[in-house]
């Protein structure tokens, strides 16, 4: 819940308020039960709030019950991320890759949010081709996704002609990868001296940023900034910025960046490892970075490198670490 909280703030929505319901059966209707729905519903009017976001992923016609009786719009957590990628997405493929990702998420749910269609004109919950107005017609929506899908499909293999181009020269890639608001971008910052966008706030990267580093006279890397990993992807979200995520695919290395000062650390290094895992990264060519060791007072005692690439602490140490790993691989 307090991701959740988090992921709110960084589109920019105040909180007024938070309910939790453990259910052993959700209900059929509206997903809880209906003591906790006029809980719900003197939450909304007390503090006059005008959207309700679940955690839980809804369907259309769950959303269009809970609309009509709180008489407020209502979106889920994917819905809320989705929206956070329509707005931040600046490249053609991002843009693509996000729109692409709402047509399929609102696809399943037509028919259930045609009586409550009203209130998807613009605004939160779906930016981007929903700023206009939520297309509810089922054929129309498969046409768009075809066509996406084959715009798409003819930017990605110009990315793919670049990176053979990559693997061609012999140009050996570092891809900085770990939960989103670990510090990545002010990484790549710091090791770069570049000016990547950085702000405290959940996917403030959403497009790769790609720089070529010289680490000494024999080594040149292309260092690679991706989208922060959240928990509990849908395939939607996977694939919106899957784009992003492949350049850590092909990467030669990947540092795994980790806020230490989080008191959730270890479950999001364990998340982060889960995602690549299951997208098909050999996890030997993955190394954790505690980042962030200016924000607490006892550094834990581990074997991985701590550094702090705001304060630029340890910074010669993980280049060292590059370098090494490099000079360890061909032999």
């Amino acid at each position: 819940m307090s991701e959740l909280k988090s992921l709110i703030k960084a589109n920019n929505i105040d909180v007024s308020g938070m309910i939790v319901q453990n259910i052993k059966q959700p209900d059929l209707s509206y997903l809880i039960g209906k003591g906790k729905l006029e809980e719900l519903k003197e939450l909304v009017n007390s503090t006059n709030a005008d959207m309700v976001v679940f955690q839980n992923e809804l369907t259309g016609s769950k959303i269009n019950n809970l609309e009509q009786f709180l008489n407020v719009k209502v979106i889920d957590r994917t819905m809320l991320i989705l929206d956070i990628f329509a707005q931040r997405a600046t490249t053609r493929e991002g843009k693509l890759q996000v729109e692409l990702a709402q047509l399929k998420y609102s696809l399943p749910r037509l028919g259930g949010l045609k009586s409550s269609s009203n209130r998807y004109g613009g605004g939160v919950g779906m930016r981007g081709p929903g700023e206009t107005k939520l297309e509810l017609d089922k054929r129309k929506v498969e046409n768009q996704i075809y066509s996406l899908q084959k715009e798409l499909k003819n930017v990605q293999e110009n990315r793919m002609l670049r990176r053979k181009q990559r693997i061609e020269t012999k140009q050996k890639s570092v891809a900085l990868v770990g939960y989103t608001n670990s510090g990545k971008s002010t990484l790549m910052n710091t090791i770069t001296k570049s000016d990547v966008f950085v702000k405290d706030m959940l996917f403030a990267t959403l497009d790769t940023t790609t720089r070529k580093v010289y680490l000494n006279e024999n080594l040149s890397i292309l260092l690679s900034d991706t989208v922060g990993f959240v928990s509990d992807l849908n395939h939607e979200l996977v694939d919106a910025f899957k784009s992003t995520l492949e350049e850590s695919l092909y990467a030669d290395l990947l540092l795994n960046i980790v806020d230490i000062s989080d008191p959730e650390a270890l479950k999001k290094e364990q998340i982060t490892k889960e995602v690549l895992s299951e997208l098909g990264v050999d996890l030997n060519k993955v190394k954790t970075i505690y980042n962030k060791i200016d924000k607490i007072h006892q550094v834990p005692n581990n074997n991985y490198l701590q550094i702090s690439a705001k304060q630029n602490v340890n910074i010669d140490k993980l280049k060292q670490l590059i370098i090494d790993y490099f000079e360890n691989a061909n032999r």
